[in-house]
Protein backbone atom coordinates (compact mmCIF):
# COMPACT_ATOMS: atom_id res chain seq x y z
CA UNK A 1 0.00 0.00 0.00
CA UNK A 2 1.14 3.53 -0.97
CA UNK A 3 1.82 5.77 2.08
CA UNK A 4 -0.24 8.67 0.94
CA UNK A 5 -2.69 8.04 -2.21
CA UNK A 6 -5.16 10.90 -3.25
CA UNK A 7 -8.54 9.78 -4.70
CA UNK A 8 -10.32 12.15 -6.99
CA UNK A 9 -9.22 15.19 -4.81
CA UNK A 10 -11.00 18.62 -6.33
CA UNK A 11 -9.62 21.87 -4.36
CA UNK A 12 -9.18 25.24 -4.53
CA UNK A 13 -9.38 28.63 -3.08
CA UNK A 14 -12.60 30.12 -4.21
CA UNK A 15 -15.79 28.94 -4.21
CA UNK A 16 -16.79 27.87 -7.74
CA UNK A 17 -13.03 27.58 -8.92
CA UNK A 18 -10.99 24.14 -8.61
CA UNK A 19 -7.48 24.51 -8.99
CA UNK A 20 -7.66 20.52 -8.57
CA UNK A 21 -10.10 18.69 -10.78
CA UNK A 22 -10.33 14.97 -9.92
CA UNK A 23 -6.62 14.92 -8.97
CA UNK A 24 -5.58 11.09 -8.58
CA UNK A 25 -1.87 10.40 -7.51
CA UNK A 26 0.33 7.87 -5.02
CA UNK A 27 3.18 8.35 -3.38
CA UNK A 28 5.48 4.81 -2.89
CA UNK A 29 6.39 4.61 0.98
CA UNK A 30 10.32 5.16 0.59
CA UNK A 31 10.21 7.14 -2.55
CA UNK A 32 10.84 10.75 -4.41
CA UNK A 33 7.93 11.12 -6.14
CA UNK A 34 8.06 14.35 -8.63
CA UNK A 35 5.41 16.58 -9.48
CA UNK A 36 6.02 18.79 -12.55
CA UNK A 37 3.85 21.26 -15.20
CA UNK A 38 3.60 24.56 -15.98
CA UNK A 39 2.21 27.57 -14.15
CA UNK A 40 -1.02 27.01 -12.90
CA UNK A 41 -1.48 23.29 -12.85
CA UNK A 42 -1.90 23.36 -9.62
CA UNK A 43 1.26 21.63 -8.10
CA UNK A 44 1.59 24.32 -4.63
CA UNK A 45 -1.56 23.70 -4.24
CA UNK A 46 -1.60 20.43 -4.11
CA UNK A 47 1.13 20.53 -1.27
CA UNK A 48 -1.15 22.99 0.41
CA UNK A 49 -4.42 20.64 0.22
CA UNK A 50 -2.05 17.49 1.24
CA UNK A 51 -0.89 20.12 4.35
CA UNK A 52 -4.33 20.96 5.46
CA UNK A 53 -4.14 24.48 4.46
CA UNK A 54 -6.71 23.67 2.01
CA UNK A 55 -9.65 20.74 2.28
CA UNK A 56 -10.91 19.22 -0.80
CA UNK A 57 -14.53 19.87 -1.81
CA UNK A 58 -14.64 16.07 -2.70
CA UNK A 59 -12.36 13.20 -3.39
CA UNK A 60 -9.80 11.27 -0.30
CA UNK A 61 -6.11 11.95 0.89
CA UNK A 62 -5.01 8.67 2.70
CA UNK A 63 -1.95 9.23 4.57
CA UNK A 64 -0.51 5.35 5.54
CA UNK A 65 -4.09 4.01 6.33
CA UNK A 66 -5.65 7.34 7.70
CA UNK A 67 -8.05 9.65 5.83
CA UNK A 68 -6.23 13.12 6.71
CA UNK A 69 -8.53 15.08 3.92
CA UNK A 70 -10.47 17.19 7.53
CA UNK A 71 -7.11 17.82 9.71
CA UNK A 72 -5.34 20.74 10.71
CA UNK A 73 -1.60 20.86 9.88
CA UNK A 74 -0.45 21.09 13.45
CA UNK A 75 -2.51 17.43 13.26
CA UNK A 76 -0.97 16.32 10.14
CA UNK A 77 2.70 17.00 11.35
CA UNK A 78 1.65 15.34 14.79
CA UNK A 79 1.14 11.35 12.11
CA UNK A 80 4.67 12.54 10.77
CA UNK A 81 3.96 14.52 7.54
CA UNK A 82 6.34 17.94 7.27
CA UNK A 83 6.24 20.81 4.41
CA UNK A 84 8.96 22.74 3.32
CA UNK A 85 7.35 25.91 1.18
CA UNK A 86 8.67 27.63 -1.57
CA UNK A 87 10.23 30.75 0.07
CA UNK A 88 12.69 30.00 3.20
CA UNK A 89 10.50 29.30 6.07
CA UNK A 90 12.76 30.84 9.12
CA UNK A 91 12.30 33.83 11.58
CA UNK A 92 15.38 36.22 10.50
CA UNK A 93 15.57 37.30 13.64
CA UNK A 94 15.88 33.58 15.83
CA UNK A 95 18.81 32.00 16.08
CA UNK A 96 19.77 28.80 13.95
CA UNK A 97 18.86 26.64 16.87
CA UNK A 98 15.94 28.49 18.41
CA UNK A 99 14.18 27.78 14.69
CA UNK A 100 14.91 24.49 14.88
CA UNK A 101 13.23 24.13 18.16
CA UNK A 102 10.06 25.64 16.44
CA UNK A 103 10.11 23.03 14.18
CA UNK A 104 9.79 20.45 17.19
CA UNK A 105 7.38 22.90 18.80
CA UNK A 106 4.43 20.25 18.86
CA UNK A 107 6.85 17.79 21.18
CA UNK A 108 8.44 20.95 23.84
CA UNK A 109 6.59 19.05 26.55
CA UNK A 110 9.13 16.16 26.23
CA UNK A 111 13.47 18.22 26.38
CA UNK A 112 14.76 15.30 25.82
CA UNK A 113 13.51 14.09 22.84
CA UNK A 114 13.63 17.29 21.46
CA UNK A 115 17.40 17.68 22.05
CA UNK A 116 18.08 14.30 20.25
CA UNK A 117 16.30 15.83 17.63
CA UNK A 118 18.67 18.84 17.41
CA UNK A 119 21.53 16.65 17.61
CA UNK A 120 19.97 14.85 14.66
CA UNK A 121 19.66 17.95 12.51
CA UNK A 122 23.20 19.25 13.43
CA UNK A 123 24.37 15.91 12.24
CA UNK A 124 22.78 16.15 8.97
CA UNK A 125 23.38 19.51 8.42
CA UNK A 126 26.60 20.27 9.70
CA UNK A 127 27.19 23.54 8.56
CA UNK A 128 23.68 24.72 10.93
CA UNK A 129 25.40 23.15 13.82
CA UNK A 130 28.85 25.21 13.01
CA UNK A 131 26.17 28.56 12.83
CA UNK A 132 23.50 27.76 15.67
CA UNK A 133 23.98 30.03 17.94
CA UNK A 134 23.66 32.95 15.05
CA UNK A 135 20.79 34.79 13.96
CA UNK A 136 19.14 33.34 10.43
CA UNK A 137 19.92 36.75 9.30
CA UNK A 138 23.36 35.51 8.72
CA UNK A 139 22.46 32.64 6.70
CA UNK A 140 23.13 32.48 3.03
CA UNK A 141 20.30 32.11 0.77
CA UNK A 142 21.06 28.16 0.57
CA UNK A 143 21.68 27.74 4.24
CA UNK A 144 18.51 29.74 4.74
CA UNK A 145 16.92 26.95 2.45
CA UNK A 146 18.54 23.76 4.35
CA UNK A 147 17.42 25.26 7.57
CA UNK A 148 13.85 25.09 6.66
CA UNK A 149 13.92 21.27 5.81
CA UNK A 150 15.93 21.03 8.79
CA UNK A 151 13.27 22.69 10.41
CA UNK A 152 11.10 20.00 9.31
CA UNK A 153 13.18 17.13 9.48
CA UNK A 154 13.47 17.42 13.56
CA UNK A 155 10.39 16.12 14.13
CA UNK A 156 11.55 12.36 11.89
CA UNK A 157 8.47 12.88 9.63
CA UNK A 158 7.33 9.93 7.84
CA UNK A 159 6.58 12.07 4.40
CA UNK A 160 8.36 15.34 3.65
CA UNK A 161 6.44 17.52 1.17
CA UNK A 162 9.17 19.69 -0.15
CA UNK A 163 7.89 23.02 -2.32
CA UNK A 164 10.17 23.99 -5.22
CA UNK A 165 13.72 23.74 -3.57
CA UNK A 166 15.63 25.24 -5.52
CA UNK A 167 13.30 28.63 -5.99
CA UNK A 168 16.03 32.00 -5.79
CA UNK A 169 19.15 29.54 -5.61
CA UNK A 170 22.30 29.89 -7.87
CA UNK A 171 23.00 26.39 -9.01
CA UNK A 172 25.61 25.43 -7.28
CA UNK A 173 24.01 25.83 -4.13
CA UNK A 174 20.43 24.34 -5.60
CA UNK A 175 22.71 21.27 -6.22
CA UNK A 176 23.51 20.85 -2.13
CA UNK A 177 19.99 21.52 -1.42
CA UNK A 178 18.98 18.00 -4.36
CA UNK A 179 21.74 16.43 -2.21
CA UNK A 180 20.68 17.33 1.18
CA UNK A 181 16.98 15.81 -0.23
CA UNK A 182 18.80 12.54 -1.66
CA UNK A 183 20.32 11.89 1.43
CA UNK A 184 16.83 12.28 3.70
CA UNK A 185 15.32 9.65 1.31
CA UNK A 186 18.29 7.51 1.58
CA UNK A 187 17.28 7.60 5.54
CA UNK A 188 14.02 6.80 5.30
CA UNK A 189 11.95 9.75 4.22
CA UNK A 190 9.54 9.68 1.56
CA UNK A 191 9.65 13.14 -0.46
CA UNK A 192 6.75 14.04 -2.26
CA UNK A 193 9.09 16.94 -4.34
CA UNK A 194 6.92 19.41 -6.72
CA UNK A 195 9.69 21.54 -8.59
CA UNK A 196 10.14 24.02 -12.03
CA UNK A 197 13.46 22.33 -12.46
CA UNK A 198 12.19 19.75 -14.83
CA UNK A 199 15.63 18.26 -15.71
CA UNK A 200 16.44 17.85 -11.47
CA UNK A 201 13.09 16.86 -11.02
CA UNK A 202 13.55 13.85 -13.52
CA UNK A 203 17.41 13.08 -11.93
CA UNK A 204 16.04 13.06 -8.25
CA UNK A 205 12.41 11.41 -8.90
CA UNK A 206 11.69 8.00 -8.92
CA UNK A 207 8.38 8.18 -10.20
CA UNK A 208 6.91 12.04 -11.52
CA UNK A 209 3.59 12.96 -12.35
CA UNK A 210 2.74 16.07 -14.73
CA UNK A 211 -0.10 18.20 -13.96
CA UNK A 212 -2.12 19.86 -16.35
CA UNK A 213 -4.93 22.01 -15.60
CA UNK A 214 -4.96 20.23 -12.35
CA UNK A 215 -5.26 16.85 -13.21
CA UNK A 216 -2.55 14.04 -13.98
CA UNK A 217 -1.51 14.76 -17.74
CA UNK A 218 1.18 12.02 -17.48
CA UNK A 219 2.86 9.87 -14.91
CA UNK A 220 5.53 6.93 -15.33
CA UNK A 221 8.72 6.02 -13.58
CA UNK A 222 12.16 7.97 -13.71
CA UNK A 223 13.41 6.47 -16.85
CA UNK A 224 10.14 7.04 -18.78
CA UNK A 225 10.74 10.87 -18.45
CA UNK A 226 14.44 10.81 -19.03
CA UNK A 227 14.15 9.55 -22.40
CA UNK A 228 11.70 12.36 -23.83
CA UNK A 229 13.30 15.01 -21.52
CA UNK A 230 13.07 17.56 -24.35
CA UNK A 231 9.77 17.17 -25.09
CA UNK A 232 8.94 16.73 -21.19
CA UNK A 233 10.19 20.11 -20.69
CA UNK A 234 8.37 21.86 -23.24
CA UNK A 235 4.74 20.74 -22.05
CA UNK A 236 5.83 21.57 -18.29
CA UNK A 237 6.92 24.93 -19.06
CA UNK A 238 4.61 26.08 -21.77
CA UNK A 239 1.76 23.42 -21.50
CA UNK A 240 0.71 20.12 -23.16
Amino acid sequence: MALLELDRVVAGYVEGIDILNGLTLNVERGSVTGIIGPNGAGKSTLLKTIFGFLHPRSGRIVFDGHDIASLAPHALKRLGIGYVPQAANVFPQLTVEENLQLGAWVFRQDRAKVATMLDRAYAAFPRLGEKRRLRATVLSGGEAKMLSVAKELVTAPSLLLVDEPSAGLAPRIADQVYERLREVQTAGVTILLVDQNVTKAVEISDYLYMLEMGRVGREGPRRAFADQLREIIRDALLGA
